[in-house]
Order: structure tokens, then sequence, then C-alpha cells
């Protein structure tokens, strides 16, 4: 808990340094006319986001889980991404439009002000990528350190389009560095959201190969076959996986060593934290096709009080566990 508190006080300093940088690039660009400054203020805008969800996932991290939200709270940071991607791209159009009309009619652009603007906003950043370096093996910290990285680039950019402009006088680089820097946010938004639809709709995740999955279930020992295998993200960072697997003829005992070994490895291996594993020996139901609507089970089994059948013996065990 001590790191996920440290991990949330570097948060909170970068994002309030990120939002100073947003307000001097924001004021810059708007007294030196530069829209190469305010796409880099819109850029920064991204990192504020990144930054904002970021710190809300550590501070969800510490929620238990309750009756309403038995997985917990953790999805709600995919609807701020999807609904943050939308303004950003929002965002895009509204520049990459000002953009083509100073093509047509170029507006003076102070370019002495313009690296000074962009100038803070390296130092900053570069202040807050040496804060965000020291959590490197932690994912979610790792994409808020590559989005601040990228503005620093970005900032680069308008430093020299500055430069041109107050060496030369030639305005165009202004508009051309501001459509340069929107398809960059137009980039990273899109990304932001496919990777979210994608979770919302419970897609495999893209760093899982169910192939291997599969394989590291088949190679256990006293396994032999699989089916019904599902793996979800709850976050952009918690994974789930439920899966039948069917085991020879062995004793209660040893199913759940299978289990309990199964959870370990595909923890240590894939990541994922909570599985949930159905054991099936004498009565496999991998014949049963579980598509879209279908049960997982075969009523035809079930007991009917018409004709008093019963259903047949349970399976030598199942289990649910959250790591």
């Amino acid at each position: 808990m001590e790191r996920v508190t440290d991990q949330g006080a570097t948060l909170r300093k970068a994002l309030a340094l990120t939002c100073i940088v947003l307000a001097v690039e924001f004021a810059g660009g708007l007294a030196s006319h530069s829209l190469a400054l305010l796409s880099d203020a819109g850029h920064v805008l991204t990192d504020v986001f990144a930054l904002g969800l970021a710190w809300f996932a550590v501070e969800q991290a510490k929620r238990p889980a309750d009756r309403k939200r038995s997985y917990g709270y953790q999805r709600v940071s995919m609807l701020a991404a999807l609904v943050n991607s939308v303004v950003l791209i929002v965002i895009v159009i509204a520049i990459a439009i000002e953009a083509v009309h100073r093509l047509e009619n170029p507006v003076p652009v102070q370019g002495g002000l313009v690296m000074i603007s962009a100038l803070v906003a390296i130092a900053v950043n570069a202040f807050v990528v040496l804060g965000l370096s020291g959590h490197g093996k932690n994912l979610n910290m790792r994409a808020a350190l590559l989005h601040v990285t990228g503005d620093i680039g970005a900032s680069f950019g308008v430093v020299v389009a500055g430069a041109v402009i107050l060496i030369t006088g030639w305005l165009y680089i202004d508009p051309i560095l501001s459509l340069g820097i929107a398809a960059l946010i137009a980039f990273g938004a899109w990304r932001i959201v496919r990777e979210t639809v994608n979770l919302l709709l419970e897609g495999t995740p893209r760093e899982i190969n169910l192939g291997q999955v599969t394989g590291e279930i088949e190679a256990t020992e006293h396994v032999i076959g699989v089916h019904d295998l599902h793996v979800w993200a709850l976050s952009s960072e918690e994974m789930a996986l439920s899966a039948h697997i069917v085991l020879e003829e062995c004793p209660l005992g040893d199913a759940e060593h299978v289990v309990r070994d199964l959870e370990n490895r595909l923890c240590g291996r894939f990541d994922i934290g909570h599985t949930t594993i159905q054991v099936e020996s004498c009565h496999p139901c991998g014949e049963i096709h579980h598509g879209g609507g279908e049960h997982n089970h075969p009523h035809e089994h079930e007991i009917s009080p018409s004709v008093g059948r019963a259903a047949p013996p349970r399976a030598p065990g199942s289990s649910s566990r959250e790591r």
C-alpha cells in the first residue's frame, strides 16, 4: 500500500506541473498568435488526461469491491478514457480547420514568445519525466511517462518553428507544424478509442495469445483438455480468465492442486490475476457450442419433476479465485 501511495503522490505532482505547462502554452499561444503553440497546448491536454487517468487508476486500486461492483470500480477509467479521446478528436478537428485558414491567410506570429513558452514547457516536462521514471515497472506509470516524453518532442518542434519565424519570418511553418501536432494527437486518441472499445466489449487483451494460454493449461499434469476459455480485461491493467478443464480420473485433492498450480502459473506468465476454473471429469461439456446467448450447461440433464430424472453427478470440483 505504501508503494501505491507513493505512486499517487508522484502522479499528483506530475499532474499539477503538467497543468502549469498547459496554462503557460495556452496563454503564450494566445499572446503570440501561434497556432503551433496552441496545438502543443492541445497535446499537453492529452498528457493531463493520461496523468489524470493514471492517478485515478491508482486511487481506484485502493477501493475494495462491494456488493454492487464485485470486481471493483476499475472500469470507470475506461469510460473516462473514451470520453477524453472523443474530446481530443474534437480538438484535432478545430486545430486542422484553423490551420487550413492560416495557410490561406497567414497570421503574424511572435517567434520569440513562442520559443520562450515552449522552452518553459520542455523544462517542466523534463522534471516530470525524472519523477515518473522511478516507477518504470508499473504499466500505468509507463503509459503516463510515454505521454509526457512525447510532449517534450512536440515542444522541441515548436521551438524550431519559433526560431524559423524569428529568423526568416516564414509564417507558414506555424500552421504546417500545427497539422503535424494535430496528427500526433489524433493518432494517440484513436489508439485510446480502439483499445477502450475492445476492453468494453470484453475482447481479448492484445498482449494475450490465447494459443499460448491454451498450451500452458494443456501442459499441466492430469489435464487432458480445455474448452470454454475466455480472457478479458477488467481494466487496462487487470485481466481475468475463465475456463473449463477436463481432468483424467484423479482424487479430488489432486484436482484442487491442479487448479492452484494453474492459477499461480497463469498469474506468473500472463499476469492474469483473476481466474475461475471449472473442473470436469465424468461429464465434460466440451461438445456444447458456447455461442452468443447459449448456456454453458445442458438443461436436458437437470432434474425434471415430471419424470423424476436426476441430474448426473457433479464434476470433481471447481474453483473461483481472485488473486
